[in-house]
């Protein structure tokens, strides 16, 4: 028998947004928040969900959000 193929949760480039996010955070530029008073972001999740974030905002395949409620 031949196998569903998967599909796929986030699209490529929602994946290369957060990639670039991370080598943002690696060589210490990335911030969290907007204007000059943003701080520098101190996890690695912290940066993943910025770039998922940011994936969002332009519209690429990115499941929603779940809220920290629900959980």
């Amino acid at each position: 028998m031949a196998r569903k193929a998967k599909k796929r949760k986030y699209s490529r480039s929602a994946g290369s947004d957060v990639e670039n996010e991370m080598r943002r955070y690696k060589k210490g530029t990335a911030k969290s928040g907007r204007g000059g008073r943003a701080g520098k972001v101190k996890s690695r999740k912290q940066a993943i969900a910025i770039g998922l974030s940011k994936a969002r905002k332009k519209g690429k395949k990115v499941p929603k959000k779940k809220s920290a409620r629900s959980r």
